[in-house]
């Protein structure tokens, strides 16, 4: 029983990853699935899909490192945070679609809430803003439009979770209706500073408090995934949302330490300790990780859209086959044309927080093309990371001469790293495992087995493979950043 299954659940794919004794990977299996778009700004999956490609990709891992059930000592989750799903208590069936993270819908409710003067109670008692991005209103909105929904609601038929809820529910047949301190800290109904379920944000919303889970340690026993699935039971020992999974797997455990994460969407985040840090400056506080009872805290910044960019390149716009074409045209680009992409195909995210600002294009030629548009896109993530660094620093002394630990998929582009140096003027380390996320995962669950390091010796394995010091002019620098200021302006104006 040397191995831990991380299952690493995200908005796009699912994946499995099997990690060694000595936390080494053995192999990785990876299912993509369809996303929904039912109106302009609207984002689903099909509960179905999290579930049976999440079911797939287990089985399909094991078979490809030739190993069993008996051979897996625990099964660590990391999953897509603030994605809702509702669904009866009794048969398990869905209300409806999972409404995505990314979703807008319920921008106008969240307008209104703060009209009512209530974004202060909000963010004292979750750390969050009044935003359609974290789960609450998403969770209203079902019950409001979904025929009979709040009735059985009421009557305690209905239950709510998070994507790790949904699949632990399954794996263990219904019997565990649970989530962690990380996911439960998304929702903006959990009070982060005293570790439970907030009824004044639940009255606030309108949510039941009969519907929500119970809330555990990232180092848990969260139940037996049944026999049936993989030939016997295996434990359920770690969870934690993809953001805080990757901050673990960053070994970011000292106050000050900075991850940065560049998947679908870019999230940053900067461990403060015991400290809750409030934001003047609209970033998140959040839970960073709680283990044996001891919640330690984090400043969050979140952008929407990050390696989202790319896949626009290839799938909306088709100058690009592959996600990887984007650096070489990057590098051929007229870097003299100063084009300047905003990407908030969805908004924009942290510092800003404007649902409705939408994405925009500033100084196009007649001579600017894919190339042009490839070097936009990638240095839109390296602007926008500029912005939560500044507003971190402004929000806590902690964070000033942060080195910037970098991982997720876009981390892998040279270009785009070296750019984030430049831009930020900080160092950017890139670790030899990129897979942090699922790392994290998976040291959580074998630390809870026995099996794998406590924290201290955990971050000693972890290994740089390239730091990326900043070489741009102070002055070319700034005024990169400020054209970048002005065409945020200009977006959110238009």
């Amino acid at each position: 029983m040397g191995y831990i299954l991380a299952i690493d659940q995200g908005t796009t794919s699912s994946r499995a990853i099997l990690f060694d004794k000595d936390l080494k990977i053995a192999a990785i299996a990876q299912e993509e699935f369809a996303q929904h778009y039912p109106h302009s700004g609207w984002v689903e999956h099909d509960c179905s899909d999290l579930w049976t490609t999440t079911a797939a990709t287990c089985r399909g891992v094991m078979e490809k490192a030739g190993l069993g059930a008996a051979d897996i000592a625990g099964i660590g989750i990391t999953n897509q945070r603030e994605t809702t799903l509702v669904w009866d208590r009794n048969t398990g069936q869905p209300v409806y679609d999972a409404i995505v993270w990314q979703d807008r819908r319920t921008s106008e409710f969240c307008k209104a809430l703060k009209a009512e003067g209530h974004e202060e109670t909000v963010t004292r008692k979750t750390g969050l803003l009044l935003d359609p991005y974290f789960s609450g209103t998403k969770v209203a909105w079902i019950l409001d439009n979904v025929e009979g929904a709040r009735a059985r609601a009421e009557a305690g038929e209905l239950v709510f979770g998070t994507v790790d809820t949904w699949l632990i529910w399954k794996m263990t047949g219904g019997r565990e209706h649970v989530t962690d301190a990380t996911n439960a800290a998304r929702t903006m109904l959990y009070d982060i500073r005293h570790g439970r379920w907030s009824s004044t944000m639940c009255e606030l919303l309108g949510i039941p408090m009969s519907m929500l889970p119970e809330v555990r340690d990232c180092a848990a026993d969260f139940g037996m995934a049944r026999a049936d699935l993989f030939g016997t039971e295996i434990p359920i020992l770690g969870v934690a949302g993809d953001q805080q999974a990757a901050t673990i797997g960053q070994a970011c455990f000292r106050p000050g330490m900075l991850k940065s994460t560049y998947g679908t969407g870019c999230f940053a985040l900067l461990n403060t300790g015991e400290e809750l840090v409030t934001s003047q400056n609209r970033l998140l506080s959040t839970i960073a990780y709680q283990l044996d009872g001891k919640r330690t805290y984090a400043l969050e910044g979140s952008i929407f859209i990050a390696g989202a960019v790319i896949q626009w390149l290839r799938d909306g716009l088709k100058v690009i086959r592959e996600a990887r074409e984007s650096q070489p045209l990057a590098e051929a680009a007229d870097a003299a044309q100063g084009i300047v992409l905003v990407p908030a195909f969805t908004g924009l995210g942290a510092p800003y927080w404007n649902a409705e600002c939408r994405g925009a294009v500033f100084g196009l030629t007649r001579n600017s093309g894919p190339a042009e548009l490839a070097r936009a896109a990638l240095e839109s993530v390296g602007y926008q990371t500029r912005d939560l660094l500044e507003a971190m620093h402004a929000d806590w002394t902690g964070a000033d001469d942060t080195a910037l630990r970098v991982d997720g998929g876009m981390s892998a582009s040279d270009w785009a790293m070296q750019f984030l140096a430049d831009i930020t003027g900080a160092s950017v380390d890139r670790p030899q495992v990129l897979e942090t996320t699922a790392m994290g995962a998976a040291w959580l669950a074998g630390q809870r087995a026995g099996i794998y390091p406590d924290m201290e010796g955990f971050a000693e394995t972890w290994a740089l493979e390239r730091k990326f010091e900043a070489a741009m002019d102070a002055e070319l620098r700034e005024e990169k950043y400020a054209a970048w200021k002005r065409a945020v302006a200009a977006a959110q104006a238009f």
